[in-house]
């Protein structure tokens, strides 16, 4: 038996076919939509990292992979965040209240936080954002880990920005803005963008996690580990930065895929192991991996 035929078994029972219905739709500035699905079987079970594959429409047979942003485990619903890049999508944006969506979830190897490494920097560029907040969430409840999200968008932000009042170390004059909900949470968070956005940092994800990184005294800096999810050139660069500084860091890739239950192999990336380049699923093998077996350097 062959390693792609365990992992493929090692997910079953662990994924569910549901009919999710629709509780509400929030559309925001360039094509953003926040989704929220009564999914009580994926709410369960899923973890930062995992996603969900969709049905956007009865017309549409192909499903789409979303991102997984929030949970109620005790109230059964899974939130999404979205852009609309395409046909499915599209036909998604218009589902109302109470319609039906077939969901498949929660698929993938989720983040694994190491708790020997208390700082926790998460780094989610545009649409790589939900699995920053849905690992904010579970770091939170954890005594010992500090967390530090940093959020990058060229386009508005799906939530109206706010100035905190969590003092962050490094940070350049005027960069105040945050994601409410995380400073609500008692998460510190900074927001990052080219566009001119008031209290943004003008620049990426990484520029701004640099000079943070370059605050800490060298043990603080030895506490620290990455996560990331965004755009390919924002994942290098973070996978970098990591290599510069000496970090441990994982990301959560995002790929085009057609079962996303590991049968069809049409999302695999090329993986870096001790015993050579292998060829890896995105959705069962991932979408999480250690940074440096995609951008070795």
């Amino acid at each position: 038996m062959n390693n792609t035929t365990d992992n493929t078994r090692a997910h079953r029972g662990t994924i569910f076919v549901e009919d999710a219905e629709v509780i509400s739709q929030e559309t925001h500035a360039g094509d953003q939509y926040v989704l929220w699905v009564h999914a009580p079987q994926c709410a369960a079970h899923a973890h930062a990292g995992m996603f969900a594959h969709i049905t956007c429409d009865p017309a549409l047979p192909m499903r789409r992979p979303l991102s997984i942003m929030r949970v109620a485990r005790d109230q059964g619903w899974v939130q999404f965040l979205y852009k609309v890049v395409g046909q499915g999508t599209r036909l998604l944006a218009t589902r109302r209240p109470g319609d039906r969506l077939s969901l498949l979830g929660p698929i993938g190897k989720p983040f694994s936080p190491d708790p020997e490494r208390p700082r926790a920097l998460l780094l989610g560029g545009g649409v790589g954002i939900p699995p920053m907040v849905f690992l904010a969430d579970q770091l939170r409840h954890q005594r010992a880990t500090t967390a530090l999200a940093i959020l990058g968008s060229e386009i508005p932000f799906p939530f109206a920005t706010r100035p905190s009042r969590i003092l962050v170390s490094g940070m350049p004059p005027g960069v105040i803005a945050t994601m409410p909900l995380l400073e609500d949470w008692g998460v510190a968070a900074r927001l990052t963008s080219g566009q001119g956005y008031a209290g943004c940092h003008d620049g990426f994800v990484t520029d701004l996690a640099r000079h943070w990184l370059d605050s800490l005294t060298p043990t603080q800096r030895g506490e620290v580990q990455i996560f990331g999810c965004g755009p390919e050139p924002m994942l290098a660069a973070t996978a970098a930065l990591a290599r510069e500084y000496g970090l441990p860091c994982q990301i959560a890739l995002e790929e085009y895929m057609a079962c996303a239950v590991g049968g069809c192999a049409g999302c695999t990336v090329a993986v870096h192991t001790e015993e050579g380049v292998a060829m890896k699923r995105v959705c069962v093998d991932g979408p999480v991996f250690e940074a440096d077996s995609i951008y070795p350097g």
